[in-house]
């Protein structure tokens, strides 16, 4: 098991490494972006002598590999720096979006998980036929759409005509679970068409990779059944790409919520990250961001770890 622990070592100092680098255009990004801060804030209304004496109050004036410097350095001591719009601490701000964020993010992988796997495997188990067809035929629909135009479409059907569902999920921070899952059902339903096509395709085609291996044609010789010949021989052998597509999938239910977050009016880390651009917030637009690259750094790791485990010939080298 030594070398999971190297591989798992790594991996995170790769993952600092990705980290640091994507630090770097973040802060470029946000220097890049067209406008002035000071004036921004204060609004048109402000002097001149008003913008210049707020741009030396925040550092504006220093040189960018200055103010790069003390912002990385900030982050390594934990602080994350002050808003600009409200003179908050950017940790709490995103402390108190994050949870929503991570809440949207496991209502959906609760219902496309399990919905991904059984439709690969139900698909794999009726390869070529009418049902395999019209899975692959709306797993590719799905896709081809863009997260707002499901999002608008559910709206329509499920909030604007039939009325079932709220078409903002905007809930109160002392709403029970309950109110929640209703709330934030139309959200989470959207994610779910987004992702699930993946996951099922990828389950389908690594089951279907399996079916003619030699254990396999052996165990239909044996005379079982062909449901417990994926469920019990070719699903866990299938796992380690399963796993990694499943991985990457969940990272893009924490960190592609932006356009779903606005569209639904969901208070999450992406709405906060939309409110801050059009407020030129540039502090919190970097935490956000720098928040959104480490959770998908570590669940890419997680991903390399549990698809390596899964294997027990890479668990148990000779």
């Amino acid at each position: 098991m030594s070398h999971i622990w190297t591989m798992i070592a790594k991996r995170l100092a790769l993952g600092v490494v990705t980290l640091f680098v994507v630090s770097l255009i973040i802060f470029l990004g946000t220097e890049l972006l067209p406008g002035d801060f000071a004036q921004e804030i204060l609004g048109q209304a402000a002097t001149p002598e008003t913008v210049a004496a707020l741009r030396e109050q925040l550092g504006l004036n220093d040189p960018m590999h200055v103010r790069y410097a003390n912002w990385l350095g900030d982050i390594l001591q934990g602080d994350l720096g002050e808003s600009l719009a409200n003179g908050q601490s950017v940790s709490d701000l995103i402390g108190r979006r994050l949870g929503n964020t991570l809440a949207l993010a496991g209502y959906a992988a609760a219902i496309a998980v399990p919905l991904s796997l059984m439709l690969g495997i139900l698909a794999a188990l009726f390869r070529n036929s009418v049902f395999d067809r019209a899975a692959n035929a709306s797993a590719l629909t799905s896709i081809s759409f863009p997260e707002f135009f499901v999002a608008y479409i559910l709206i329509f059907f499920l909030a604007g005509a039939g009325g079932m569902f709220p078409s903002m999920s905007n809930f109160r921070p002392d709403a029970d679970f309950a109110d929640f899952l209703y709330r934030a059902f139309l959200p989470a339903l959207t994610l779910t068409l987004v992702v699930t096509a993946h996951m099922m395709r990828m389950t389908r085609a690594a089951i279907i990779n399996l079916l003619a291996s030699p254990y396999i044609e052996m165990a239909r010789l044996k005379g079982m059944s062909p449901m417990r010949i994926i469920v019990r021989h070719a699903l866990p052998n299938a796992l380690a790409p399963i796993i990694n597509v499943i991985a990457l999938n969940l990272a893009y239910l924490i960190t592609g919520v932006v356009v779903v977050e606005v569209v639904f009016v969901y208070p999450g880390l992406g709405q906060l990250m939309v409110d801050s651009v059009a407020a030129r917030d540039m502090p919190v637009v970097q935490g956000v961001a720098l928040v959104f690259a480490a959770a998908y750094v570590l669940l890419n790791l997680t991903a390399d770890v549990l698809a390596t485990l899964s294997n027990p010939r890479l668990v148990h080298r000779r």
